[in-house]
């Protein structure tokens, strides 16, 4: 096979050609306390900072040895934009909402955006950002910018126990806090295209059976990731944290290129499910490995990801802030001697 770039690899993994080795990348957050020390750049810091965010965010590419540059390293940019009242977060916690800006139900189905939400400084962060990494790493890599999807959007809009009650009781009001997310997720995820992001990653448990009856996924959500994917200009790939085994037949038909599954999802039973309908991402496990492990169990669980067919091998989910580098480098390495054999 003729040499690709890891661009080139990871584009063509996400629609299904033949790759010459599958990628070594992570789709959801890559910060961690040794990279923010070996770059010079910190949370909180580089969660608010363009130059910084895409210096930190280059690190685990050129230091770490991953395919591909993922960012931002939380989850809040869209509801801060929305009005959510967030913590900044510190060196080794990621920022978080801590007040919503609708409490009641009349609040909720009044809701509305700004037109000018993309301009606001949460979101205008993130496009910086993008086109400041674009010209520090070119065209041989994959960026891949993560935003949080409709049903977190509207978790963030009026809190976690409303959104829970009010999906069972007042579904009309989940519904149109949620064509209000779906969007967002369209005109922001096309902005970032436009300045230069190959891929947009969006996890968005709050849909899945961790928290709903797999039944919600069919009725209130599909319809809704469909509409995302049949309507972004680029390839786009869905995180799912938890157990999403009952929804992986579901999941790999929202027209999603990519789907990222944590290691709670039996991943020969993921591949045989979702066959080639969409791109499998996983599923090394960020805590009990990456974490907590040594590199000789990184190795192993990255050898059994990759003999149960993932497509491009990453973490289950975003990286733990004190992942050690030497574990995120034998990811790495897991993968290059796969393929010497």
């Amino acid at each position: 096979m003729a040499f690709m770039t890891i661009r080139e690899r990871f584009l063509d993994c996400l629609i299904g050609s033949d790759v010459d080795k599958i990628p070594v990348c992570s789709v959801t957050q890559t910060g961690t306390v040794e990279l923010m020390e070996a770059t010079g750049s910190y949370w909180p810091e580089a969660h608010y900072n363009p130059e910084k965010m895409a210096t930190l965010a280059i690190g685990a590419h050129k230091i770490v040895g991953l395919e591909g540059v993922r960012y931002p390293f939380d989850g809040t940019d869209i509801g801060q934009a929305l009005g959510c009242e967030i913590k900044n977060g510190t060196l080794d916690s990621q920022p978080s909402i801590y007040k919503s800006p609708c409490q009641t139900k009349e609040d909720a189905l009044n809701f509305s955006i700004s037109e000018n939400i993309l301009d606001t400084e949460r979101l205008s962060t993130l496009l910086d950002a993008t086109k400041i990494i674009r010209g520090r790493v070119g065209e041989d890599v994959p960026i891949i910018a993560g935003m949080v999807g409709p049903a977190a959007i509207a978790t963030c809009i009026v809190g976690v126990t409303n959104y829970l009650m009010w999906c069972i009781t007042n579904p009309e009001i989940i519904k149109h806090l949620l064509k209000i997310g779906t969007d967002i997720c369209i005109d922001y995820s096309n902005a970032l295209f436009e300045h230069g992001a190959d891929a947009i990653c969006i996890p968005d448990s709050e849909s899945g059976p961790d928290l709903l009856p797999p039944s919600c996924f069919e009725t209130l959500f599909l319809p809704l990731y469909k509409k995302i994917s049949s309507n972004t200009t680029g390839p786009m790939i869905l995180h799912m944290c938890g157990d999403a085994t009952d929804i992986l037949d579901s999941m790999a038909i929202t027209g999603f290129e990519g789907l990222s599954i944590e290691e709670k999802v039996n991943t020969k039973y993921a591949n045989d499910v979702i066959g080639k309908r969409a791109c499998l991402i996983g599923n090394v496990a960020p805590v009990d490995i990456l974490l907590s492990s040594q590199p000789s169990d990184v190795i192993k669980d990255a050898q059994r990801c990759m003999d149960d067919g993932v497509n491009i091998l990453a973490p289950g989910c975003g990286l733990a802030p004190h992942t050690p580098t030497k574990n995120l480098k034998a990811l790495v390495y897991a993968r290059n001697e796969y393929y010497k054999n």
